[in-house]
């Protein structure tokens, strides 16, 4: 069973600024491998893995940011086929269907990055938890 968590964290101005800084990454090699996708098709996630986990690789990002980075873009490509299969952006040569098929779906700097066991873990005596970030993993954030 998978359980979704929200949490607020209170990091000080450094933990922050880490943590903005890998969000911006983040997002940023999301648009880059959508921008991939978008040129070759929108390959499986295993072939899209192949063109560019080596290129996030070198970006700074770790193994399981990458993956979460790959998984992102297959996942948002996956919905939007589904929304053009079902009509939910119209017909054919609508207006809205074509804008949403002419292009490569981007993201927000600072949208919503997935973590997991391998990039966050909890210590719950301290109420505090250890996170993955581009400038090294913080320990101790509030």
């Amino acid at each position: 069973m998978k359980i979704v968590v929200q949490v607020k964290l209170l990091p000080t101005a450094e933990q922050a600024a880490a943590l903005q800084s890998t969000l911006l990454e983040c997002n940023a090699a999301a648009n880059w491998v959508s921008q991939v996708a978008f040129e070759r098709g929108v390959p499986r996630e295993y072939e899209l893995r192949k063109h560019t986990y080596a290129e996030l690789k070198a970006r700074g990002l770790g193994a399981q940011a990458a993956q979460h980075v790959i998984k992102k873009i297959r996942d948002a490509y996956t919905t939007l086929q589904a929304n053009i299969k079902a009509g939910n952006l119209g017909k054919p040569r609508s207006k809205r269907r074509v804008q949403a098929e002419s292009k490569p779906i981007t993201f927000r700097a600072s949208a919503a990055q997935p973590y997991d066991d391998r990039c966050l873990s909890w210590q719950h005596d301290a109420s505090t938890v250890s996170i993955w970030t581009t400038a090294g993993r913080l320990k101790g954030v509030r």
